[in-house]
């Protein structure tokens, strides 16, 4: 039996900050709790530049009290869908680039836990109206530039980072990735059944969410269930996903 077929089935979700997973991808991970996957969230940034946009005052103080707030909401939210663990990486929030620091600490996550599926952020923007600018926040394409960069080639190549080899942190393959965000788009995912706790796990983000829950949450249903008429489904999430070769490509869930 080869490697490949004797991994687990475990899955890792790459994001910058906390609510980055909840609002991209929460409904497909639910579901891939449900399938029995073992998934792992990996947050870069501290979330310490998420305070109310009004504020007078903000130092280190302020930030730490931030940062705190939402890594608890984070943890809150993964709970809801199931996730296995969440790994905080604590960069300054605002400042993430793709740099060889975030590219190993990468590495060592992918190495350490060896999930076979990534989701991440798009590196690239989509230049389309309905896009809207938010999406697309400078930790957003840093995050999805260093995770690729992580996972092809570093992660499954002994020559990059050899003093992880040290760490006993072998070279590890990842089979498929799904990128959100992506200017193309390929690969719905049905998330009729789970789309209820996308909405219970975004919830969690209270700081984030804001005062008027029940609107936003309409939205983004609304958003699910256009996405999910186009493909001829329920309420589904998009991504663009692509292989690290060796892998039969499979029809969308339905």
């Amino acid at each position: 039996m080869s490697e490949e077929q004797s991994q687990k089935n475990v899955a890792m979700v790459v994001m910058a900050h906390p609510d980055d997973a909840e609002f991209s991808s929460a409904g497909t991970v639910a579901g891939w709790v449900r399938q029995g996957w073992e998934v792992y969230y990996v947050i870069v940034a501290d979330g310490a530049a998420g305070g109310p946009d009004d504020a007078t005052e903000v130092g280190p103080e302020q930030r730490k009290l931030w940062a705190e707030i939402r890594k608890e909401e984070q943890l809150a939210a993964a709970k809801v869908l199931g996730v296995k663990e969440v790994i905080f990486l604590n960069y300054p929030d605002g400042q993430v680039e793709p740099s060889m620091a975030l590219r190993r600490d990468l590495v060592r996550c992918l190495r350490r836990y060896k999930p076979l599926r990534v989701i991440c952020q798009s590196p690239e923007r989509a230049w389309v109206p309905q896009m809207f600018l938010g999406r697309y926040h400078p930790d957003h394409l840093a995050a999805g530039v260093a995770t690729l960069a992580a996972i092809y080639p570093a992660s499954q190549n002994p020559w990059d980072f050899p003093e992880l080899l040290q760490e006993g942190l072998l070279p590890h393959k990842v089979l498929e990735v799904y990128i959100s965000g992506s200017p193309n788009p390929n690969f719905p995912v049905d998330i009729t059944e789970t789309v209820d706790l996308k909405i219970e796990a975004l919830r969690a983000h209270t700081t984030q969410t804001g005062p008027d829950f029940e609107g936003m949450e309409t939205r983004i249903r609304s958003m699910l269930a256009q996405t999910g008429e186009k493909y001829k489904l329920g309420a589904a999430e998009i991504f663009h996903r692509v292989e690290n070769g060796g892998l039969p490509a499979p029809k969308p869930d339905k």
